[in-house]
């Protein structure tokens, strides 16, 4: 089985997450947390930080690992590394970034990715 490892900051202020879709081929994504797949050896806090930089032109510091989730999707693995993380500057989204959002950590929309449910209520419980 195939396996894919990604990367990506949870970036919350004020009590809302921000989350993108992003355009891939032949479809636009839920709302997922911005991150991506590795490239050659970086390790998983460099993913982070240059697909946020990719996504939507920001900067991050990153402030805590959160849970590591793999899941299979279609015959990949999925190992999806989660960062807690603060934004540095102001969005400029990239181009295949189709919408951005800050989202209220207490009603998050239907159509999120599941990781994002999953990562978002282990931030509450830190709280």
């Amino acid at each position: 089985m195939k396996t894919i490892i990604a990367s990506g900051p949870v970036i919350i202020e004020n009590g809302k997450v921000l989350l993108d879709k992003e355009q891939k081929v032949g479809h636009i994504t839920n709302w997922l947390f911005p991150g991506g797949k590795k490239e050659n050896d970086e390790m998983p806090e460099e993913t982070c930080k240059r697909e946020v930089m990719e996504e939507l032109g920001i900067e991050i510091k990153i402030v805590k690992q959160l849970e590591t989730i793999e899941r299979e999707k279609d015959g990949v693995m999925w190992t999806l590394h989660h960062f807690l993380a603060e934004r540095v500057g102001e969005i400029k989204i990239g181009d295949d970034v189709v919408e951005y959002g800050w989202f209220d950590i207490e009603s998050l929309p239907d159509n999120c990715s599941p990781n994002v449910y999953k990562i978002i209520e282990e931030y509450k419980n830190m709280l």
